[in-house]
């Protein structure tokens, strides 16, 4: 054995270890070989790596099963409750082969520390002490942070009465303290007469005397498997002196404690080898345990939370007997690539095919309807009937966004038009007759067009006048196609501008309300304490519920249609690129599914850049795709929010959970909005990481197959995967080929057996999504 004053630390090769106990915890760490530990709790077979916590004053023997070399660490209560005075009240379940799933991490991580806690022991080096110190208390504090567990009892009252189990349970937590009647009753709200006759009623005897039975109890173990003298074991045991032990001990077993060891005292016969840490050649003529613990000390990563006292910690319950179900919308997504032209693009198309598979896709938004090159000029011709037509290019566009069961969403601008109405509204009117004719009335109905300006300086009326005239024109020729409004509304003043007054009077020619969001809107990017970060969060819902609430005031009830939103970034490419944002884009996208009929999203920002002729647009887009065709975590957010089917059966502001046909859905997400330029800074989002312990009861025993994905800034970030293998020389294909098929969510599959109650571990950082399926398997 081997000691550095706080603690004890013993390599062995263990034959058979005879029943013992130890004030204080003991963890076990097999490095080699197999053993089983028998203790209160049942038989425990550790094999090669496993780890086994056994807690204080808790009976056990050990056993070899195999050859074996086991790590043993003994830390007295001493030292914990120095640091920890709750420790005494509770028990840490930690045995490797039954924790919860998602914390294989942090037993890695334990396994490293106690590596090199026996390395520290060996060198025996300048400074060895405190080294060894830290390593104690950041397996402590791991053991209290993620293995604290309400102290078993050692026996249980069969009893109906909630309160009197309650009171027997405090009892054997607290019975090797100086607690009396009156500290037990008013612990309870409860008179100290009342107390004592409602114990002697319900356990037929008083409550020294049951407090006592408990002590008495307790001592056994340590006269029979001790070597502790009898006045250390009394007074261990919350007797007030050794004289009342004995008295106590002598009327219930006949005999003095000193005799009754002698006569029942269990033979310490142990056959063990113990290794001489200090003794370098002895170590070091063990070559298969320095190997073992090679492969240990390699398995560690430093970037794993383990004991984080920065990071923070969850228990989240859900008992599915008391669930609501509710069904989830989802709304009919829009995605904007500018000018119809682009889908003649097969990259453009491949995009939108994808967009509409993974994320719910319904309409393809499109600006400059009418100019640009989807729409040939017109050439004069002496051709009776002309050979080509103008709509030649637009047809075949439009004839491949029909076969993909796709609509169109129009923007018409005003800017554009203003200088010559007239025109543009005979142009509109000879293309959607082309339209008509060619791909029929009820295609071309399920068309959207939506009326906007973005110059400041037209006036109100003639805003008002050309959407009446836009708005009759589409009615008369095509009565059910859906013709509205983008609404500039602030969330600082609560309305619209002056410019736009006018819709609130024309409801009966407003058939919905497009709106924009952006978190970016009221932040300024230039100040790093700003306290519009804190007003940032929930932005999207905050603004949806007070246009929805503005609207109503003016009777107003309309179809919403967010036609630009985005969850909070950087104002920057930089900025927005490296500030990972997964889970405040799937958030936002959840908590206004049910107030909006469609969101909407940029194809990418290039696309958009080339449409104003400038790289300074606001980054206010929701982009699905880089330029090379990788997906941006937009993309996958959005995907997670599409794959959820079924009802919701239980929800918070972190999480969700669905019930459908195949079985269960749980999202989980750790959100975060921060000023985007600390997104780099790694000891900043230490601070941000949580970790999560989920608890469901109330799901149908059988197997499940369960499939767990993971998205987060190491797994999905585009444009992280892009500034790691940049280069200033260029990237060529291989680079970009790399980059877009490694920048997606990680999958992990496994099989659980779940009898009604299921139970794992999540680790996430800023942002990130933790996505389960449990699907249900049929035999």
């Amino acid at each position: 054995m081997d000691k550095i004053d706080f603690f004890q630390l013993r390599l062995q090769n263990i034959e058979f270890l005879s029943s013992r106990v130890y004030e204080g915890i003991e963890i076990l760490l097999v490095l080699d070989g197999e053993i089983v530990v028998e203790m209160e709790g049942g038989f425990f077979h550790l094999k090669e790596k496993d780890l086994l916590v056994i807690n204080r004053n808790q009976l056990y023997q050990v056993r070899a099963v195999k050859n074996n070399a086991v790590l043993t660490l003994s830390i007295p209560d001493t030292f914990i409750t120095k640091y920890y005075e709750e420790y005494r009240h509770y028990h840490f379940h930690l045995f490797s082969q039954q924790i919860d799933r998602g914390k294989e991490n942090i037993i890695v991580q334990m396994r490293k520390s106690l590596s090199e806690l026996l390395i520290t022991y060996f060198r025996q080096e300048e400074g060895c002490k405190l080294e060894a110190h830290i390593l104690i208390c950041k397996i402590l504090l791991t053991l209290i942070l993620r293995f604290r567990g309400v102290r078993k009892n050692f026996e249980e009252i069969n009893d109906n009465d909630q309160r009197l189990a309650e009171i027997i349970s405090y009892l054997k937590q607290h019975y090797d303290e100086p607690i009396t009647l009156d500290d037990v009753a008013k612990h309870f709200y409860l008179s100290p007469s009342y107390f004592s006759r409602y114990l002697k009623q319900h356990l037929g005897i008083g409550f020294s005397r049951f407090l006592m039975n408990i002590r008495l109890n307790h001592s056994l173990k340590d006269l029979l498997y001790t070597q502790d003298s009898i006045t250390y074991i009394s007074i261990k045991n919350g007797f007030p002196n050794t004289k009342s032990f004995t008295s106590l001990f002598k009327e219930v077993y006949g005999e003095t404690p000193h005799s009754f060891r002698e006569k029942n005292r269990k033979d310490q016969v142990n056959l063990v080898k113990d290794y001489q840490l200090q003794d370098t050649e002895t170590f070091l003529n063990s070559p298969e345990v320095i190997m073992k613990l090679g492969v240990l000390l390699s398995e560690g990563d430093s970037k794993t939370s383990f004991g984080n006292s920065e990071t923070y910690f969850e228990e989240l319950k859900i008992d599915l007997s008391a669930a609501n179900s509710k069904l989830l919308i989802h709304p009919n997504n829009i995605l904007s690539i500018g000018e119809l032209r682009e889908l003649q693009k097969e990259n453009v198309r491949t995009q939108v095919i994808l967009a509409k598979k993974g994320l719910n896709i319904k309409y393809i938004g499109i600006n400059k309807l009418l100019s640009g090159g989807t729409i040939s000029p017109a050439v004069e011709t002496d051709e009776l009937i002309p050979t080509t037509s103008p709509y030649y290019n637009s047809d075949e566009v439009i004839q491949f966004v029909k076969t993909n069961d796709l609509s169109l969403f129009i923007q018409v601008n005003y800017k554009g038009i203003s200088s010559n109405e007239d025109a543009y509204l005979q142009k509109l009117e000879h293309f959607l007759r082309h339209c008509l004719q060619v791909f029929g009335e009820k295609y071309v109905s399920s068309w959207y067009f939506v009326y906007l300006t973005n110059d400041v300086s037209l006036d109100s009326k003639s805003l008002e006048r050309f959407y009446l005239s836009l708005h009759k024109l589409l009615k008369t020729m095509i009565p059910s196609i859906q013709v509205g409004v983008l609404l500039p509304f602030s969330i600082h003043t609560g309305s619209t501008d002056d410019n736009h007054r006018w819709v609130l009077y024309k409801e009966e020619q407003i058939d919905f309300i497009a709106f924009k969001a952006s978190p970016t809107e009221i932040v300024n990017f230039k100040e790093i304490i700003d306290n519009n970060y804190l007003l940032a969060k929930d932005y999207i819902r905050k603004k949806t519920d007070q246009l929805k609430h503005y609207l109503k005031s003016h009777s107003i009830e309309k179809p919403l249609h967010l036609l630009t939103w985005s969850s909070f970034s950087g104002n920057t490419r930089y900025t927005n690129g490296t500030f990972f944002r997964g889970s405040l884009i799937l958030n936002d996208a959840i908590t206004v599914a049910e107030d909006v009929k469609s969101l909407g999203f940029w194809i990418n920002t290039e696309i958009h850049e080339r449409d104003v002729g400038a790289k300074n647009i606001p980054l206010e887009g929701m982009e699905l795709f880089h330029y090379f065709t990788g997906k941006r975590p937009a993309y996958y957010a959005i995907s997670f929010f599409n794959r959820l089917q079924g009802k919701v059966i239980a929800r918070g502001d972190y999480y969700l959970m669905m019930e459908n046909e195949r079985g269960y859905q749980i999202v989980l997400m750790n959100n975060h909005i921060v000023n985007p330029y600390f997104s780099i800074e790694e000891s900043f989002l230490q601070k941000l990481i949580k970790e999560v312990r989920v608890t469901i009861r109330g799901i149908p025993k059988g197997e499940y197959q369960i499939r767990k994905f993971v998205f987060d800034q190491d797994h999905g970030a585009l444009y992280k995967n892009w500034w790691e293998n940049n280069s200033k020389f260029g990237m060529d294909e291989e680079i970009i080929d790399y980059i877009t098929h490694s920048s997606q969510p990680s999958l992990e599959v496994f099989d659980e057996m779940i009898n009604e109650e299921w139970s794992f571990y999540s680790y996430l950082t800023i942002n990130a999504i933790h996505f389960f399926e449990l699907r249900k398997v049929f035999i």
